[in-house]
């Protein structure tokens, strides 16, 4: 075992804190990796506090990492020491499920395992993420990532970049699709991004107008508010595809009327409780009403190597580990622009 440094949450209500950890010799699979940076998502900020209930403690949160490789196991064969690697939202998984043969890992039948706070597939250790100097990880669910890019940008890719990616894949957004986004925070900045970089014709919904610049600047055509009922009116029918990042109730069917015949509306927000949905606004325009989590291994990498060639990053505000507590209280009031990240080496 390997003694590392680490920010934890001790309890719900206590603030995250120095620690230590113990992180294993890396086996014949793993890969060891020196965290150089790790992006804050708000899945840190209910796993910290308990919100999703089930956080064991101490939780070290953290699934946006970057960093090199410091050693492998014997049978790794992809990486060497040095090589410059990103994590994501999951380490391991069954491995033999359909899913996991379809390398959509995140939806492994038996359960596969998260970065953070979640059970081992040994099925006795719960695991520690990314606010840490270190972690072992199995090779499969290890990802290259380019040196073209600044680094600490790359971080939140693994998170917010991959969740957004993969349903614009999945449902084959293309250039000449008219898009929007519902929310332009962590996650809508990316679909932004991803989305007009495909040719697609991006419209930002907002209720805030202070965002419509911002949302230009990030490859958005239109920009409408959405507390306008004119506009919502006026909006009927416009989408092949609505992206809806809200993780705060809000009604799905004003969003739905927004969609044409045959358009998909893709829920990435997890608001906390269930939502009425009338048939009427799918049956009457063969609508759909869908979800999607992360991506699996090969789409993260592919994400990955797509944003490289195409120069695009998160937006990020750089932070030392001693100020994740008040970058939580931030992130709850909106107080970023569009993802936190944390330089690891202030941890050393």
């Amino acid at each position: 075992m390997k003694a590392v440094k680490a920010y934890a949450a001790q309890s719900a209500e206590s603030p995250l804190a120095p620690w230590h950890l113990d992180r294993r010799e890396p086996g014949a699979e793993d890969v060891e990796i020196e965290i150089l940076f790790c992006g804050v998502c708000h899945s840190d900020i209910h796993t910290a506090r308990n919100e999703w209930r089930g956080t064991v403690y101490p939780a070290v949160p953290g699934h946006e990492i970057v960093g090199k490789v410091t050693r492998v196991g014997d049978s790794v064969t992809r990486f060497k020491a040095g090589d410059t690697v990103g994590v994501g939202c999951f380490v391991d998984s069954c491995g033999h499920c359909s899913n996991c043969n379809d390398y959509l890992e995140q939806y492994c039948e038996n359960g596969h395992t998260q970065t953070y706070n979640s059970l081992s597939q040994d099925k006795k250790s719960i695991t520690l993420g990314g606010y840490s100097t270190h972690i072992v990880v199995r090779e499969r669910f290890v990802l290259n990532v380019s040196d073209k890019l600044p680094l600490a940008n790359v971080a939140p890719l693994l998170c917010a970049g991959i969740t957004t990616y993969s349903p614009i894949k999945h449902w084959n957004v293309k250039k000449g699709d008219k898009l929007a986004v519902l929310g332009l925070g962590g996650l809508g900045h990316m679909a932004v991004k991803i989305a007009s970089s495909m040719g697609a014709e991006v419209t930002v919904l907002s209720r805030s107008k202070s965002k419509e610049k911002d949302a230009k600047r990030l490859g958005a055509t239109h920009f409408k508010i959405t507390s306008d009922p004119e506009v919502m009116k006026s909006l009927a029918a416009s989408f092949n595809f609505i992206i809806d990042t809200v993780s705060a109730d809000h009604d799905y069917n004003e969003y739905l009327a927004l969609l044409r015949s045959n358009g998909v509306m893709i829920l990435l927000g997890a608001p906390p409780n269930p939502a009425d949905v009338s048939a009427f606004q799918l049956i009457g325009g063969r609508r759909s009403l869908v979800g999607s989590l992360v991506g699996g291994t090969k789409e993260t990498q592919e994400m990955l190597d797509y944003c490289a060639e195409h120069n695009i990053t998160s937006d990020i505000e750089l932070i030392n580990i001693d100020q994740i507590n008040e970058a939580y209280e931030r992130t709850l009031k909106g107080d970023v622009h569009y993802r936190f990240v944390i330089d690891m080496k202030s941890l050393k």
